[in-house]
């Protein structure tokens, strides 16, 4: 045991940068993709999301001290401070079963592929300890250990199931078949989905699509990538009482991402195009009639700039709910960059910014009261770890917690070994809301499949 929990550990501790090239070279191996392609292709991907993470760490670097300087300007004074996925993560694989929910991950996507209960095969193992963390925070509550596997196990699922059902969407955004997002944050696009159905029957949003290409029509260079960036940073600075030389050196460095970030993302569909054809040729062959999916992380959409633009939106309006919406206890910090949040939103409204926005403002009282609800529970798991110094009368939690209505409700759940049944209530109706979501999200595969053929044929 103690062996294999070493060669996890390891193997994760390498990094999305050369994790997840590894296991895309071993699985072009497998699809018998030419030696030289398979080894530029792992290598591009490899570069991609280092790439990815260099800019995006260039974005919090400079988004951050302003977000900060934001609050103290605001005077927010909340009791559970957000710190982000870094501590969470960490607590996570301190739990002394962690390294089990590796394997555990594998043999259920292995298993349910063979049954044919999806089409997806899930090679973000990165994010193995969104499961894990499901699983303690289960455990924490209910004391048993049969009853946080099994939840880990049906997110698991989720995120399978979901990335079947997504897919057409970010083959949309991205350009890049055969892929999907197996990322816990895609499973929020339940709710938003019937969300998204309502404001498509509102007069004026429903006539409006206000993607990043729409702007840049309407308004010439103001709707450049790296013109938008600009403007939207000097406003937030502007807010958190920068003077006139901070302001502009901000601007700037939004403006620098903005910019990179599509190019920079383009290195993903280099990178991962060969692979999807590799693959579609070894199942046509092999399986006829089965299509198989990858699933990856969510920066494979980052190139898209309506992400951006959204997320920086937003800061300002995160800060203000906190303030004022009655049952929060956290205080913006760590995770004030909504990225889960705002890329979910592209995918369910096709880019619409305007719709982006709309559902962003309308979910994230969601995930102030799910990060609230946690955070007791994440402060006395993270004390009981150790590593993290935790003021008195002060509390730790996540804004941006993955998934907050399913871990709600699963959580909620767990809590029948100790007298409580109401959460099998939210386990119904969180049930109920799959079903009809896969039925729209079904429907509107078969629309972006005929849209897509249509496409083909006029070209």
């Amino acid at each position: 045991m103690e062996i294999l929990k070493t060669i996890v550990n390891y193997v994760l501790d390498l990094g999305a940068g050369i994790f997840m090239p590894v296991i895309m070279f071993l699985l072009s191996l497998v699809v018998r993709m030419p030696l030289k392609k398979n080894i530029t292709a792992a290598l591009t991907l490899g570069v991609a999301f280092t790439g990815i993470s260099l800019v995006m760490g260039f974005m919090t670097d400079a988004i951050s001290p302003a977000a900060q300087q934001l609050v103290k300007h605001t005077g927010i004074k909340l009791t559970a401070l957000d710190v982000g996925w870094p501590p969470l993560s960490a607590i996570s694989w301190a739990w002394p079963l962690a390294f089990l929910m590796f394997p555990y991950q594998i043999r259920i996507n292995i298993v349910i592929l063979i049954f044919k209960w999806t089409d997806t095969l899930n090679v973000d193992m990165w994010n193995v300890w969104n499961k894990i963390l499901t699983a303690v925070l289960i455990y924490f509550v209910s004391k048993n250990m049969i009853l946080a596997f099994i939840g880990a196990g049906v997110q698991i699922i989720l995120e399978l199931k979901n990335g079947d059902l997504i897919q057409k969407s970010v083959e949309e955004a991205t350009g890049i078949p055969g892929v999907t997002v197996t990322h816990p944050h895609a499973l929020v696009a339940m709710p938003m989905t019937y969300l998204d159905m309502v404001l498509d029957r509102i007069p004026g949003i429903k006539d409006v699509h206000l993607d990043a290409a729409t702007m840049k029509k309407k308004v010439g260079i103001f709707g450049e990538n790296h013109i938008m960036g600009f403007i939207l940073r000097i406003f937030i600075a502007i807010l958190a009482g920068y003077n006139f030389k901070k302001t502009l050196v901000l601007g700037v460095q939004a403006a620098t991402a903005l910019l990179l970030l599509p190019m920079v993302a383009k290195l993903f569909m280099e990178a991962l195009a060969p692979f999807s054809d590799a693959t579609s040729n070894f199942v046509k062959k092999r399986f006829p009639g089965r299509d198989f999916i990858i699933g990856l992380d969510w920066p494979i959409l980052a190139g898209r700039p309506e992400i951006w633009v959204v997320m920086i939106l937003i800061i300002p309006i995160i800060l203000l709910m906190a303030f004022i919406i009655p049952g929060n206890s956290i205080l913006p910090f760590g995770g004030i960059l909504m990225t889960g949040l705002a890329f979910t939103t592209l995918l369910v409204t096709r880019g619409d910014m305007v719709k982006m926005l709309i559902l962003s403002i309308l979910l994230i009282p969601v995930f102030l009261w799910v990060g609230s609800y946690l955070a007791p529970g994440i402060t006395d798991l993270a004390k009981a770890v150790g590593g993290i110094d935790i003021p008195a009368g002060q509390m730790i939690t996540r804004m941006g917690i993955e998934a907050p209505i399913f871990r709600y409700a699963i959580i909620e759940a767990s809590k029948v070994t100790i007298g409580s049944y109401i959460g099998i209530l939210y386990i119904l109706l969180y049930a109920a809301g799959w079903f009809g979501y896969r039925k729209i999200m079904l429907k509107r595969n078969k629309q972006l499949s005929a849209g897509t053929k249509e496409d083909s044929v006029e070209e």
